[in-house]
Order: C-alpha cells, then sequence, then structure tokens
C-alpha cells in the first residue's frame, strides 16, 4: 500500500478526518483516513463547485487533492454525524455537517454532507460526495459567471 507523506499538510482537515473515522469505526481498517481507502479508491463529487474535479481515483490522488486544503479553509470542527449501513450492500451513507474559517479572510465556514460510501475487504472502495457548493460560495465568495460558465465547458469539453 502506498504510504501517504507529509500527514501535517492536511491539518486544517484533521476534524473531517475524526468524523469519517468515527462513523467507519467496526466497518473498515485503518489508524488514519488515508488508510481506511483502497488503493484503487474511486471518489465521484456529485454536487461540489465549479473547477473542482468531479472524478479521481486513487488513495494517492485524493490525498494530492486535498493536500492544499488548508490554504483556503481550515476547519474547526465536524458534528452532528449520522450513520446509515446497509450489511448486505456495503453501503454506508454518512451525514455530518462541519465548521471553519476561511484563511484569507477569517471569515465563517459552515456546510452538510452526506458522503455514500461503498465498502470492500474493510476498505472504502468508492466514495460519492455531496455538499453544499452555495455555502462554500458565502465564505469564499461568489465565483463570476465568466468563470463558471469556463469551468463548465473545461469540464463538457
Amino acid at each position: 500500500m502506498t504510504t501517504i507523506n507529509d500527514l501535517d499538510d492536511f491539518k486544517a482537515l484533521d476534524p473531517f478526518f475524526q468524523i469519517i473515522r468515527e462513523g467507519l469505526d467496526g466497518l473498515a481498517d485503518g489508524g488514519h483516513f488515508f488508510d481506511l481507502l483502497a488503493e484503487d479508491v474511486v471518489f465521484d463529487y456529485i454536487i461540489t463547485v465549479p473547477g473542482y474535479p468531479r472524478h479521481v481515483e486513487g488513495r494517492q490522488a485524493i490525498a494530492e487533492l486535498y493536500r492544499p486544503y488548508g490554504d483556503t479553509i481550515v476547519l474547526d470542527r465536524c458534528y452532528d454525524l449520522a450513520v446509515h449501513h446497509d450489511r448486505g450492500t456495503g453501503v454506508v451513507v454518512l451525514e455530518y455537517a462541519s465548521q471553519g474559517r476561511v484563511v484569507a479572510t477569517g471569515a465563517p465556514y459552515a456546510n452538510r454532507y452526506i458522503s455514500v460510501l461503498t465498502i470492500r475487504d474493510r476498505k472504502v472502495s468508492r466514495w460519492r460526495d455531496y455538499l453544499d457548493p452555495v455555502a462554500v460560495f458565502d465564505a469564499v465568495g461568489w465565483p463570476s459567471r465568466l468563470a463558471v460558465a469556463v469551468g463548465e465547458g473545461a469540464r463538457h469539453g
């Protein structure tokens, strides 16, 4: 298994990592968030913000996507965890919320999430993520119509 280096780079996400570990306790193996993921995990960001990748494959690719998160937002806490597990299919639905702040401005950030995970061999093999993009825009600023149009064109073009 590939080792994710420099875990201090991810400190801004520690509350997120903790709530995911809590939600998967007894269902998936791993000491750190990245250890819970299968090497070939597939992430699909179903509802997200313009310019964010919709599909990412591989544990290392997820780590590199998350590595600069703390340059924009630092999470102070994640809470309101609800766990729904279908033992027959291995699907786990996690509902949770976060609070934090925008690094550049100190503006508050709060969001709610639904993550739909598939567990195989006690590792997360698939992750489908849903968040409130309006909450992101309210915290970091709204994209211009041009930026949204360019982002959509790049994704579909």
